[in-house]
């Protein structure tokens, strides 16, 4: 296999994209999700229009062992990872205090925990053969507090935080690191997150969009890059920092408040 990229959460949305997009631009792809049928299902449409080379990986990343056992199998399998895109991942909407607390510790191992390991398995082989790329996908709830999804903000702050820390610490040994802050997506996400019927979701960018602001911001190496905001709103998020905390608190937990429940 050759200029090889692992991304998780490959079954849908911008993963899915993402994987495509690579293999459009001639790279061979490991997916991982939990879903085999339906890595399969893309594994054979990327395999018959492209003729990539492409292997599949079904695992949980709640699961703490995941990562060990990708990185086994990849190893195993003789196979050196070029491109590390961290995609997995999932929310949910409510009151942190009424929201089950097997639900919200899945999301952050999902999140956070398994992307660092997988960064932490990866990025070594990468420094050692002096190049490589890893785009980590976090999202505009990077950028403050969220009131009704705490525990998903919280997650997505820790993935721009150690991306940014990551992109210096390896600066000049030829591996970047490529944080990606994407606004309301179409996908499963908001479905899944039950935030479809939110303000936030009222017009989501398509996940192909995103994923190929993403996907090219990271082939030029940059530290973060916006997808699916606009120009006005990309303001607003560069002038929250000297904006009063409750304020913004209060605005962002509006945009996620499904009117009249």
């Amino acid at each position: 296999m050759q200029k090889v990229a692992l991304i998780t959460g490959a079954s849908s949305g911008i993963g899915l994209e993402l994987a495509r997009l690579h293999a459009a631009r001639g790279g061979d792809l490991v997916l991982v999700a939990r879903r085999l049928d339906r890595l399969n299902a893309l594994k054979d449409e990327i395999q018959a229009g492209s003729g990539r080379e492409v292997l599949v990986i079904a695992e949980d990343l709640a699961d703490p062992g995941a990562p060990e056992r990708i990185a086994a199998q990849v190893e195993a399998d003789g196979i050196a990872i070029d491109t590390l895109i961290n995609n997995a991942g999932f929310a949910a909407r409510g009151l942190f205090h009424e929201q089950d607390w097997a639900g919200n510790a899945a999301m952050i191992q999902v999140n956070s925990v398994a992307l660092a390991h997988l960064t932490r398995l990866f990025v070594p082989g990468m420094v050692a053969r002096g190049k490589g790329r890893v785009l980590n996908v976090a999202s505009t709830a990077a950028l403050t507090p969220g009131p009704l999804q705490a525990v998903y903000f919280a997650t997505k702050s820790f993935v721009k935080s150690l991306s940014n820390a990551l992109a210096e610490e390896l600066d000049g040994t030829g591996v970047t690191v490529t944080c990606l802050l994407p606004g309301a997506t179409a996908s499963e996400f908001a479905e899944t997150a039950d935030m479809s019927r939110t303000p936030l979701f009222a017009a989501p960018t398509p996940a192909s969009e995103v994923a190929k602001t993403g996907y090219e911001a990271m082939e030029r190496g940059e530290l973060n890059v916006f997808a699916g905001v606009s120009a006005k709103r990309k303001f607003q998020y560069r002038i929250l920092p000297f904006l009063p905390q409750r304020y913004v608190l209060k605005t962002v937990r509006r945009v996620q408040e499904v009117p009249g429940d």
